[in-house]
């Protein structure tokens, strides 16, 4: 069954005290989730305690972490292993955002590595993908993306592929206001599904989010097409009540 999420990702935002206040205002806002569907927080690592404690035990609603290593453990000082994660109650990562590519020089190879770990002790990899401004105004970002999906997740197996979640997002929309035409990205999406039929044939992807800019104000349009199965949303994601009717519009659409 077509898996939808509404993800927020907090980056490298907010104080304890302005998380906490943050999560509480989060459990105050009314959430109507179907089974198929997941509210998702990926938060900064050092409040990841907190936001299990907070909500742990609400249905279909889980914390992410941001990044992972990809060793299961070893001499990688301020590094943070999935299986770590995995044992305090986490079990979804975002790997290969355009921020952890760009500022930390994250390959696809790496990042087929990471993949592998997250799934090796059975957590979700929320894999990112997208294109920057140049490739879009060259009118190449298909086979860009192409390629960051070849050469990051082929190395699965099927069993492996189908747990995945995709998230594209074209870099040149991340905060900056400027989001691609609702049908625009849905052919995208629907181009991300296709590449990995053409190596899966046998199965289909349960989710791919998107990611870039995504508001209350937007949200709806992006979720009427057939192939966008959610969001992974940034700044808006720091306001609770903006986030909550993101996730609320996208039950109401189905």
């Amino acid at each position: 069954m077509r898996k939808q999420i509404a993800a927020a990702n907090w980056k490298m935002n907010l104080s304890h005290h302005e998380a906490d206040s943050l999560l509480d205002q989060l459990l105050a806002t009314e959430h109507h989730l179907s089974s198929n569907q997941a509210v998702i927080f990926a938060v900064p690592a050092i409040y990841i305690p907190l936001a299990v404690q907070k909500l742990n035990g609400k249905p279909n609603i889980f914390v992410a972490a941001q990044n992972c290593h990809q060793k299961a453990n070893g001499a990688y000082t301020g590094e943070i292993a999935a299986s770590m994660y995995a044992s305090v109650g986490v079990h979804h990562i975002i790997l290969g955002h355009s921020e952890r590519r760009e500022f930390f020089a994250e390959s696809d190879t790496l990042l087929a590595e990471k993949t592998e770990a997250v799934l090796t002790i059975g957590s979700t990899p929320i894999f990112c993908c997208g294109e920057p401004l140049e490739i879009r105004e060259a009118g190449t970002q298909n086979s860009f993306v192409e390629a960051q999906l070849k050469n990051a997740l082929f190395q699965l197996s099927a069993d492996q592929i189908v747990k995945v979640v995709i998230a594209y997002e074209p870099i040149w929309a991340i905060g900056s206001g400027q989001t691609p035409e609702p049908h625009k990205i849905n052919s995208i999406h629907e181009m991300i599904k296709d590449v990995v039929q053409s190596r899966f044939s046998n199965i289909g992807l349960d989710s791919v989010l998107y990611g870039g800019s995504v508001n209350s104000s937007n949200a709806a349009a992006l979720f009427e097409e057939d192939e966008i199965d959610g969001a992974l949303v940034g700044v808006a994601s720091l306001d609770g009540k903006e986030f909550a009717e993101i996730a609320n519009i996208l039950n109401d659409l189905t």
